[in-house]
Protein backbone atom coordinates (compact mmCIF):
# COMPACT_ATOMS: atom_id res chain seq x y z
CA UNK A 1 0.00 0.00 0.00
CA UNK A 2 1.30 3.45 -0.89
CA UNK A 3 2.37 5.72 1.96
CA UNK A 4 0.66 8.57 0.08
CA UNK A 5 -3.13 8.73 0.41
CA UNK A 6 -3.92 12.46 0.56
CA UNK A 7 -2.26 15.87 0.38
CA UNK A 8 -1.01 15.72 3.97
CA UNK A 9 0.74 12.38 3.61
CA UNK A 10 2.28 13.58 0.34
CA UNK A 11 3.68 16.65 2.07
CA UNK A 12 5.24 14.41 4.72
CA UNK A 13 6.87 12.26 2.03
CA UNK A 14 8.13 15.35 0.20
CA UNK A 15 9.61 16.74 3.40
CA UNK A 16 11.34 13.44 4.09
CA UNK A 17 12.88 13.60 0.61
CA UNK A 18 14.04 17.19 1.08
CA UNK A 19 11.47 18.39 -1.44
CA UNK A 20 9.25 20.62 0.72
CA UNK A 21 10.14 24.27 1.29
CA UNK A 22 8.40 25.67 4.35
CA UNK A 23 7.85 29.41 3.99
CA UNK A 24 7.09 30.87 7.41
CA UNK A 25 7.79 34.50 6.49
CA UNK A 26 4.64 36.55 5.78
CA UNK A 27 3.65 36.70 2.11
CA UNK A 28 0.82 38.39 0.26
CA UNK A 29 -1.80 36.42 -1.69
CA UNK A 30 -1.54 39.09 -4.38
CA UNK A 31 1.43 38.21 -6.62
CA UNK A 32 4.01 37.53 -3.89
CA UNK A 33 3.00 33.95 -3.14
CA UNK A 34 3.11 33.12 -6.85
CA UNK A 35 6.46 34.87 -7.24
CA UNK A 36 7.98 32.73 -4.50
CA UNK A 37 6.27 29.57 -5.76
CA UNK A 38 7.51 30.06 -9.32
CA UNK A 39 11.04 30.64 -8.04
CA UNK A 40 10.90 27.39 -6.07
CA UNK A 41 9.82 25.60 -9.25
CA UNK A 42 12.44 27.28 -11.45
CA UNK A 43 15.22 26.24 -9.08
CA UNK A 44 13.72 22.78 -8.39
CA UNK A 45 13.92 23.57 -4.68
CA UNK A 46 10.68 21.85 -3.69
CA UNK A 47 6.98 22.34 -3.23
CA UNK A 48 6.05 25.50 -1.32
CA UNK A 49 4.18 25.34 1.99
CA UNK A 50 3.16 28.86 3.00
CA UNK A 51 2.11 29.01 6.64
CA UNK A 52 1.78 32.78 7.01
CA UNK A 53 -0.27 34.16 4.11
CA UNK A 54 -1.72 37.62 4.60
CA UNK A 55 -5.50 37.43 4.39
CA UNK A 56 -5.65 33.62 4.49
CA UNK A 57 -6.91 31.72 7.53
CA UNK A 58 -5.26 28.56 6.17
CA UNK A 59 -1.84 27.55 4.89
CA UNK A 60 -1.45 27.43 1.11
CA UNK A 61 0.52 24.84 -0.88
CA UNK A 62 1.81 25.00 -4.45
CA UNK A 63 4.31 23.19 -6.67
CA UNK A 64 3.49 19.62 -5.68
CA UNK A 65 4.31 18.26 -9.14
CA UNK A 66 6.64 20.60 -11.00
CA UNK A 67 9.57 18.39 -11.98
CA UNK A 68 10.62 14.83 -12.78
CA UNK A 69 11.92 14.56 -9.22
CA UNK A 70 8.58 15.31 -7.55
CA UNK A 71 6.59 13.47 -10.21
CA UNK A 72 8.58 10.33 -9.40
CA UNK A 73 7.86 10.78 -5.68
CA UNK A 74 4.16 11.28 -6.40
CA UNK A 75 4.04 8.17 -8.59
CA UNK A 76 6.19 6.06 -6.26
CA UNK A 77 8.87 5.28 -8.84
CA UNK A 78 12.32 6.29 -10.09
CA UNK A 79 12.67 9.24 -12.44
CA UNK A 80 13.60 7.04 -15.41
CA UNK A 81 10.44 4.97 -14.82
CA UNK A 82 7.91 7.82 -15.04
CA UNK A 83 6.86 7.26 -18.67
CA UNK A 84 6.57 3.51 -18.09
CA UNK A 85 4.42 4.00 -14.99
CA UNK A 86 2.20 6.55 -16.72
CA UNK A 87 1.85 4.23 -19.72
CA UNK A 88 0.68 1.45 -17.40
CA UNK A 89 -1.82 3.48 -15.38
CA UNK A 90 -3.30 5.09 -18.51
CA UNK A 91 -4.32 1.65 -19.83
CA UNK A 92 -8.02 1.25 -18.90
CA UNK A 93 -7.38 -2.44 -18.29
CA UNK A 94 -5.29 -1.48 -15.27
CA UNK A 95 -7.79 0.97 -13.81
CA UNK A 96 -9.07 0.42 -10.26
CA UNK A 97 -12.67 1.42 -9.53
CA UNK A 98 -13.29 4.07 -6.86
CA UNK A 99 -14.91 2.99 -3.59
CA UNK A 100 -17.98 4.89 -2.39
CA UNK A 101 -18.07 5.42 1.37
CA UNK A 102 -20.83 6.63 3.66
CA UNK A 103 -20.90 10.34 4.61
CA UNK A 104 -19.05 9.80 7.86
CA UNK A 105 -16.77 12.57 9.17
CA UNK A 106 -14.08 10.07 10.09
CA UNK A 107 -13.93 8.68 6.55
CA UNK A 108 -14.73 12.01 4.85
CA UNK A 109 -12.91 14.79 6.73
CA UNK A 110 -14.26 17.60 4.52
CA UNK A 111 -17.73 17.00 5.98
CA UNK A 112 -16.50 18.41 9.32
CA UNK A 113 -17.43 21.96 8.32
CA UNK A 114 -20.22 22.64 5.85
CA UNK A 115 -22.20 25.74 4.94
CA UNK A 116 -25.03 25.88 2.42
CA UNK A 117 -27.62 28.26 1.04
CA UNK A 118 -27.46 31.86 2.23
CA UNK A 119 -24.55 31.09 4.56
CA UNK A 120 -22.22 30.40 1.65
CA UNK A 121 -19.52 33.06 1.36
CA UNK A 122 -16.78 32.78 -1.26
CA UNK A 123 -14.76 35.40 0.60
CA UNK A 124 -13.97 32.66 3.13
CA UNK A 125 -11.83 30.90 0.50
CA UNK A 126 -8.26 32.30 0.20
CA UNK A 127 -7.96 32.61 -3.58
CA UNK A 128 -4.61 34.08 -4.69
CA UNK A 129 -4.09 36.58 -7.49
CA UNK A 130 -1.14 34.99 -9.25
CA UNK A 131 0.30 36.94 -12.17
CA UNK A 132 0.35 40.70 -12.63
CA UNK A 133 -1.57 40.36 -15.87
CA UNK A 134 -4.38 38.27 -14.41
CA UNK A 135 -7.91 39.63 -14.40
CA UNK A 136 -8.40 38.87 -10.71
CA UNK A 137 -8.21 36.05 -8.19
CA UNK A 138 -8.54 32.63 -9.85
CA UNK A 139 -9.10 29.16 -8.44
CA UNK A 140 -6.52 27.14 -10.40
CA UNK A 141 -5.68 24.12 -8.24
CA UNK A 142 -9.19 22.69 -7.90
CA UNK A 143 -10.09 19.44 -9.64
CA UNK A 144 -13.50 19.69 -11.29
CA UNK A 145 -15.60 16.61 -10.49
CA UNK A 146 -18.59 15.93 -12.75
CA UNK A 147 -20.80 13.05 -13.87
CA UNK A 148 -22.10 12.13 -17.31
CA UNK A 149 -25.92 12.33 -16.98
CA UNK A 150 -26.35 9.68 -19.70
CA UNK A 151 -23.86 6.96 -18.75
CA UNK A 152 -23.20 7.91 -15.12
CA UNK A 153 -19.45 7.96 -15.78
CA UNK A 154 -17.46 10.22 -13.49
CA UNK A 155 -14.96 12.76 -14.78
CA UNK A 156 -12.07 14.77 -13.39
CA UNK A 157 -10.60 17.85 -15.04
CA UNK A 158 -9.27 21.36 -14.60
CA UNK A 159 -11.09 24.62 -15.25
CA UNK A 160 -9.98 28.10 -14.32
CA UNK A 161 -12.49 29.97 -12.15
CA UNK A 162 -12.54 33.72 -11.62
CA UNK A 163 -13.91 35.22 -8.42
CA UNK A 164 -16.01 38.20 -9.47
CA UNK A 165 -14.80 40.86 -7.07
CA UNK A 166 -17.42 43.33 -8.29
CA UNK A 167 -20.08 40.64 -7.78
CA UNK A 168 -21.61 41.49 -11.14
CA UNK A 169 -22.73 37.88 -11.54
CA UNK A 170 -23.86 37.46 -7.95
CA UNK A 171 -22.20 37.23 -4.55
CA UNK A 172 -21.45 33.52 -4.75
CA UNK A 173 -20.74 32.93 -8.41
CA UNK A 174 -17.51 32.20 -10.26
CA UNK A 175 -16.59 32.55 -13.90
CA UNK A 176 -16.02 29.00 -15.20
CA UNK A 177 -13.88 28.57 -18.32
CA UNK A 178 -14.65 25.51 -20.49
CA UNK A 179 -12.76 24.59 -23.66
CA UNK A 180 -15.09 23.26 -26.34
CA UNK A 181 -13.51 19.77 -26.24
CA UNK A 182 -13.75 19.30 -22.44
CA UNK A 183 -15.92 16.46 -21.12
CA UNK A 184 -17.83 18.86 -18.84
CA UNK A 185 -19.16 20.66 -21.92
CA UNK A 186 -20.00 17.37 -23.63
CA UNK A 187 -21.90 16.23 -20.53
CA UNK A 188 -24.18 19.23 -20.16
CA UNK A 189 -24.83 19.42 -23.92
CA UNK A 190 -25.89 15.75 -24.02
CA UNK A 191 -28.87 16.30 -21.73
CA UNK A 192 -32.47 16.66 -22.85
CA UNK A 193 -32.31 20.27 -21.61
CA UNK A 194 -28.70 21.36 -22.24
CA UNK A 195 -29.39 24.85 -20.85
CA UNK A 196 -30.43 23.61 -17.40
CA UNK A 197 -28.08 24.09 -14.41
CA UNK A 198 -25.46 21.33 -14.26
CA UNK A 199 -24.15 19.96 -10.91
CA UNK A 200 -20.40 20.05 -10.30
CA UNK A 201 -18.00 19.83 -7.35
CA UNK A 202 -14.57 21.40 -6.97
CA UNK A 203 -12.11 19.35 -4.90
CA UNK A 204 -9.12 21.25 -3.50
CA UNK A 205 -6.12 19.81 -1.64
CA UNK A 206 -5.64 16.31 -3.01
CA UNK A 207 -3.42 13.26 -3.28
CA UNK A 208 -1.17 14.03 -6.31
CA UNK A 209 -2.41 10.79 -7.92
CA UNK A 210 -5.79 12.48 -8.33
CA UNK A 211 -4.17 15.72 -9.53
CA UNK A 212 -2.18 13.80 -12.15
CA UNK A 213 -5.19 11.77 -13.25
CA UNK A 214 -7.28 14.93 -13.65
CA UNK A 215 -4.81 16.18 -16.27
CA UNK A 216 -5.59 13.23 -18.54
CA UNK A 217 -8.15 13.35 -21.39
CA UNK A 218 -9.59 9.85 -21.46
CA UNK A 219 -12.93 8.12 -22.19
CA UNK A 220 -12.98 6.50 -18.72
CA UNK A 221 -13.42 7.94 -15.24
CA UNK A 222 -10.05 9.46 -14.33
CA UNK A 223 -10.47 8.16 -10.78
CA UNK A 224 -9.65 4.72 -12.22
CA UNK A 225 -6.25 6.11 -13.22
CA UNK A 226 -5.68 7.55 -9.74
CA UNK A 227 -6.59 4.14 -8.32
CA UNK A 228 -4.10 2.45 -10.64
CA UNK A 229 -1.37 4.83 -9.44
CA UNK A 230 -2.11 4.04 -5.78
CA UNK A 231 -2.86 0.34 -6.28
CA UNK A 232 -6.27 0.64 -4.63
CA UNK A 233 -9.63 2.27 -5.27
CA UNK A 234 -9.91 5.97 -4.39
CA UNK A 235 -12.55 6.53 -1.70
CA UNK A 236 -15.36 8.90 -2.76
CA UNK A 237 -18.46 10.34 -1.14
CA UNK A 238 -21.56 12.01 -2.54
CA UNK A 239 -21.70 15.79 -2.15
CA UNK A 240 -23.91 17.59 0.33
CA UNK A 241 -25.91 19.40 -2.37
CA UNK A 242 -24.88 17.65 -5.62
CA UNK A 243 -25.11 14.03 -6.77
CA UNK A 244 -21.41 13.75 -7.61
CA UNK A 245 -18.82 11.33 -6.17
CA UNK A 246 -16.08 13.48 -4.63
CA UNK A 247 -12.66 12.26 -3.35
CA UNK A 248 -13.16 11.62 0.36
CA UNK A 249 -9.67 12.79 1.35
CA UNK A 250 -9.96 16.29 -0.13
CA UNK A 251 -9.14 19.27 2.08
CA UNK A 252 -11.86 21.59 0.70
CA UNK A 253 -14.92 20.91 -1.46
CA UNK A 254 -16.95 23.61 -3.21
CA UNK A 255 -20.25 22.39 -4.66
CA UNK A 256 -22.54 24.14 -7.07
CA UNK A 257 -24.44 24.47 -10.31
CA UNK A 258 -22.92 25.44 -13.63
CA UNK A 259 -25.18 27.74 -15.64
CA UNK A 260 -24.38 27.17 -19.34
CA UNK A 261 -26.40 30.15 -20.60
CA UNK A 262 -25.64 32.66 -17.81
CA UNK A 263 -22.33 33.95 -19.07
CA UNK A 264 -19.87 36.62 -18.03
CA UNK A 265 -16.43 37.62 -19.33
CA UNK A 266 -13.69 35.95 -17.27
CA UNK A 267 -9.96 36.46 -17.68
CA UNK A 268 -7.32 37.07 -18.62
CA UNK A 269 -5.18 34.51 -16.79
CA UNK A 270 -1.57 33.42 -17.20
CA UNK A 271 -2.14 30.40 -19.40
CA UNK A 272 -0.10 27.31 -20.30
CA UNK A 273 1.02 28.92 -23.56
CA UNK A 274 2.98 31.57 -21.68
CA UNK A 275 0.74 34.56 -22.43
CA UNK A 276 -2.14 36.05 -20.49
CA UNK A 277 -4.48 35.44 -23.37
CA UNK A 278 -7.85 37.07 -23.42
CA UNK A 279 -11.12 37.27 -21.56
CA UNK A 280 -13.62 34.55 -22.54
CA UNK A 281 -17.40 34.80 -22.35
CA UNK A 282 -17.82 31.83 -20.02
CA UNK A 283 -20.57 30.08 -18.09
CA UNK A 284 -20.99 31.00 -14.43
CA UNK A 285 -20.84 28.67 -11.44
CA UNK A 286 -23.29 29.17 -8.58
CA UNK A 287 -21.88 27.90 -5.28
CA UNK A 288 -24.37 25.87 -3.24
CA UNK A 289 -22.07 24.52 -0.50
CA UNK A 290 -18.58 25.02 0.91
CA UNK A 291 -17.15 22.12 2.93
CA UNK A 292 -13.73 21.70 4.50
CA UNK A 293 -11.69 19.79 7.04
CA UNK A 294 -10.74 21.25 10.38
CA UNK A 295 -7.71 23.50 9.70
CA UNK A 296 -7.64 22.74 5.95
CA UNK A 297 -4.76 23.34 3.52
CA UNK A 298 -5.60 25.34 0.41
CA UNK A 299 -3.82 24.19 -2.76
CA UNK A 300 -3.12 26.35 -5.80
CA UNK A 301 -1.34 25.87 -9.12
CA UNK A 302 0.79 28.77 -10.34
CA UNK A 303 -0.85 29.33 -13.75
CA UNK A 304 1.25 29.47 -16.89
CA UNK A 305 4.15 27.87 -15.04
CA UNK A 306 5.84 24.52 -14.40
CA UNK A 307 3.11 22.62 -12.50
CA UNK A 308 0.44 23.86 -14.89
CA UNK A 309 2.44 22.47 -17.84
CA UNK A 310 3.64 19.34 -16.10
CA UNK A 311 0.23 18.04 -15.00
CA UNK A 312 -1.65 19.14 -18.12
CA UNK A 313 0.86 18.38 -20.85
CA UNK A 314 3.95 16.41 -19.85
CA UNK A 315 2.83 13.50 -17.66
CA UNK A 316 -0.35 12.47 -19.52
CA UNK A 317 1.07 12.90 -23.04
CA UNK A 318 4.61 11.52 -23.02
CA UNK A 319 3.34 7.88 -22.89
CA UNK A 320 0.89 8.61 -25.72
CA UNK A 321 3.62 10.24 -27.80
CA UNK A 322 6.01 7.34 -27.19
CA UNK A 323 3.35 4.83 -28.22
CA UNK A 324 2.83 6.61 -31.54
CA UNK A 325 6.51 6.98 -32.47
CA UNK A 326 7.37 3.42 -31.42
CA UNK A 327 5.09 2.11 -34.13
CA UNK A 328 7.90 3.28 -36.42
CA UNK A 329 10.98 2.96 -34.19
CA UNK A 330 10.79 0.51 -31.29
CA UNK A 331 13.58 2.24 -29.35
CA UNK A 332 12.62 5.90 -29.86
CA UNK A 333 12.53 8.07 -26.73
CA UNK A 334 10.30 11.09 -26.20
CA UNK A 335 10.20 14.24 -24.09
CA UNK A 336 7.69 17.08 -23.85
CA UNK A 337 9.73 19.87 -22.22
CA UNK A 338 7.83 22.18 -19.84
CA UNK A 339 9.46 25.23 -21.46
CA UNK A 340 7.64 24.36 -24.71
CA UNK A 341 4.20 24.83 -23.05
CA UNK A 342 3.03 21.44 -24.35
CA UNK A 343 3.33 22.51 -28.00
CA UNK A 344 6.88 21.14 -28.42
CA UNK A 345 7.91 17.50 -28.49
CA UNK A 346 11.44 16.12 -28.80
CA UNK A 347 12.08 12.63 -30.16
CA UNK A 348 15.47 10.97 -29.64
CA UNK A 349 16.60 8.14 -31.91
CA UNK A 350 19.49 6.11 -33.26
CA UNK A 351 19.23 7.39 -36.85
CA UNK A 352 19.53 4.64 -39.49
CA UNK A 353 17.65 6.11 -42.46
CA UNK A 354 17.53 9.69 -43.78
CA UNK A 355 13.73 9.60 -43.96
CA UNK A 356 13.07 8.24 -40.47
CA UNK A 357 13.17 11.59 -38.59
CA UNK A 358 10.42 13.09 -40.74
CA UNK A 359 8.20 10.03 -40.32
CA UNK A 360 8.67 10.15 -36.56
CA UNK A 361 7.88 13.87 -36.48
CA UNK A 362 4.60 13.25 -38.30
CA UNK A 363 3.73 10.42 -35.91
CA UNK A 364 4.34 12.74 -32.96
CA UNK A 365 2.13 15.45 -34.46
CA UNK A 366 -0.69 12.91 -34.80
CA UNK A 367 -0.33 11.73 -31.19
CA UNK A 368 -2.05 14.79 -29.69
CA UNK A 369 -3.51 17.94 -31.18
CA UNK A 370 -1.44 20.18 -28.87
CA UNK A 371 1.85 18.97 -30.35
CA UNK A 372 2.70 21.57 -32.97
CA UNK A 373 6.51 21.55 -33.21
CA UNK A 374 8.56 18.34 -33.23
CA UNK A 375 12.36 18.17 -33.08
CA UNK A 376 14.10 14.86 -33.77
CA UNK A 377 17.61 14.48 -32.30
CA UNK A 378 20.32 11.83 -31.95
CA UNK A 379 21.10 9.87 -28.79
CA UNK A 380 24.17 11.98 -28.04
CA UNK A 381 21.84 14.90 -27.22
CA UNK A 382 20.58 15.33 -23.65
CA UNK A 383 17.05 16.27 -24.60
CA UNK A 384 16.24 17.39 -21.06
CA UNK A 385 18.80 20.19 -21.49
CA UNK A 386 17.53 23.12 -23.61
CA UNK A 387 21.12 24.13 -24.39
CA UNK A 388 21.78 20.69 -25.89
CA UNK A 389 18.65 20.88 -28.04
CA UNK A 390 19.62 24.37 -29.19
CA UNK A 391 23.10 23.06 -30.09
CA UNK A 392 21.52 20.39 -32.30
CA UNK A 393 19.26 22.96 -33.98
CA UNK A 394 22.24 25.22 -34.65
CA UNK A 395 24.71 22.60 -35.86
CA UNK A 396 22.61 19.85 -37.45
CA UNK A 397 19.75 21.59 -39.25
CA UNK A 398 19.88 22.84 -42.83
CA UNK A 399 16.81 25.04 -42.72
CA UNK A 400 15.71 24.58 -46.34
CA UNK A 401 15.95 20.78 -46.41
CA UNK A 402 15.57 19.57 -42.81
CA UNK A 403 12.34 21.39 -41.95
CA UNK A 404 8.82 20.63 -43.18
CA UNK A 405 5.45 22.24 -42.41
CA UNK A 406 1.86 21.01 -42.21
CA UNK A 407 -0.39 24.03 -42.84
CA UNK A 408 -4.02 24.08 -41.72
CA UNK A 409 -3.62 21.46 -38.98
CA UNK A 410 -5.92 21.22 -35.96
CA UNK A 411 -4.39 22.32 -32.68
CA UNK A 412 -5.48 23.95 -29.42
CA UNK A 413 -7.79 26.96 -29.65
CA UNK A 414 -5.64 28.80 -27.07
CA UNK A 415 -2.46 28.34 -29.14
CA UNK A 416 -1.19 31.91 -29.73
CA UNK A 417 -0.22 30.99 -33.33
CA UNK A 418 -3.62 29.50 -34.19
CA UNK A 419 -6.99 30.94 -35.06
CA UNK A 420 -9.82 30.71 -32.50
CA UNK A 421 -10.68 27.17 -33.66
CA UNK A 422 -7.09 26.05 -33.10
CA UNK A 423 -6.08 25.79 -36.76
CA UNK A 424 -2.39 26.48 -37.27
CA UNK A 425 0.77 25.20 -38.99
CA UNK A 426 2.71 22.28 -37.53
CA UNK A 427 6.48 22.08 -38.00
CA UNK A 428 8.85 19.11 -38.04
CA UNK A 429 12.61 19.58 -37.68
CA UNK A 430 15.21 16.90 -38.41
CA UNK A 431 18.04 17.89 -36.04
CA UNK A 432 19.95 14.62 -36.42
CA UNK A 433 23.59 14.32 -37.53
CA UNK A 434 23.68 13.69 -41.29
CA UNK A 435 27.00 12.02 -41.95
CA UNK A 436 26.01 11.41 -45.56
CA UNK A 437 26.00 15.16 -46.01
CA UNK A 438 29.29 15.95 -44.28
CA UNK A 439 31.49 14.05 -41.82
CA UNK A 440 32.63 16.11 -38.86
CA UNK A 441 33.66 13.35 -36.49
CA UNK A 442 32.55 13.11 -32.89
CA UNK A 443 31.30 15.89 -30.62
CA UNK A 444 33.72 17.60 -28.29
CA UNK A 445 33.29 16.32 -24.74
CA UNK A 446 35.03 17.02 -21.44
CA UNK A 447 34.46 14.94 -18.29
CA UNK A 448 33.01 16.63 -15.22
CA UNK A 449 35.37 17.14 -12.29
CA UNK A 450 34.82 17.80 -8.61
CA UNK A 451 35.52 21.52 -8.29
CA UNK A 452 35.91 21.20 -4.52
CA UNK A 453 39.26 19.54 -5.25
CA UNK A 454 40.48 22.62 -7.11
CA UNK A 455 38.91 25.57 -5.34
CA UNK A 456 40.08 26.94 -2.01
Amino acid sequence: MSEISDLRSYLRVLEGAGQLARIDAPVSMVHELADVGSTLARTDTGAGYFSNVDGSPWPIVCGGVTSHRRAAIALGCEQDEIVDVMDRVLDPANGITPVRVDPDRERVPWLANSVTGDEVDLDAIPIPTHSRGDGGAFITGAVTVAKDPISGRGNLGYNRMLRFDDRRAGRNRLGFNVNEWRDVGTFWKSREDPDAPFPIALAIGLDPAIMIAAGVKTPVDELLIAGAIRGQGIEVCRGVTVDVDIPAAAEIVIEGLLHPTVREPEGPLAEFHGYHGEAWNSPTFEVTAINHRHDPIYQTIIPGWYEHIYIGNVLPREPLLRRFVRHLDATAEVHIPPYGNGFLAIVRIERDNPGTPKNLAMAAMAAHLNIRNVIVVDRDIDYHDPAEVQWALTNRVHWTTDVFTVPGAQGHEMDPTADQRGVSTKVGIDATYKRERREYGERVSYPMVDLHRYLT
